[in-house]
């Protein structure tokens, strides 16, 4: 089972990292929203690979045969890993090429607000809450735990969704 699962998280991992690294670049370019819809996208097709992995395990190591819980087991595995090479990129990316990141996401959020309409004192608790939340952003333990938390939704549905999709039991046959 290691070795499916290494295999199979480690490139999706691969496939998710490099996705950030090649977009974050026209973060400025392509906005705030428009990269979420790209990342999010970018998630979907990775975590892709849980299900090629649950069905990789199923028929070259279950015979076949696969429980649900088991499925679910080696799914949430693979996209363990996926997600930790996912925060770790992140983390790289953050701290040592866009330290300011949180300032300009700051900006966008104030900016959409004022744009929106939102009177001055929405907009300047608006302002507080993202001072708090930049100050936060600075700590490299809730960083990643905030960023680990970007594609679980994804790999959880995914790995859901592998899991329903490839689990059977062999059926013994009939005495007559």
């Amino acid at each position: 089972m290691r070795n499916i699962v290494l295999k199979f998280g480690l490139i999706s991992g691969a496939l998710l990292s490099a996705m950030m690294a090649i977009t974050i670049p026209f973060q400025d370019t392509i906005g705030f929203d428009l990269g979420m819809v790209v990342g999010y996208t970018t998630m979907v097709l990775a975590f892709l690979f849980v299900y090629f992995g649950v069905r990789s395990y199923r028929d070259t190591v279950a015979g076949g045969s696969l429980t649900f819980g088991r499925a679910l087991k080696v799914g949430a595995l693979i996209a363990l890993i996926a997600s930790c090479c996912y925060v770790a990129t992140w983390e790289i990316m953050y701290f040592k090429f866009m330290p300011d990141f949180a300032e300009k996401m700051t900006a966008q959020t104030i900016a959409k607000a004022r744009a929106a309409g939102e009177s001055e004192a929405a907009v300047a608790k608006k302002q507080q809450e993202m001072a708090e939340f930049e100050a936060m952003y600075q700590n490299p333990a809730i960083n990643a735990a905030m960023t680990f938390l970007e594609p679980l939704p994804v790999a959880l549905i995914m790995t859901l969704v592998s899991a329903g999709l490839l689990s059977r039991r062999t059926v013994p046959p009939r005495e007559t």
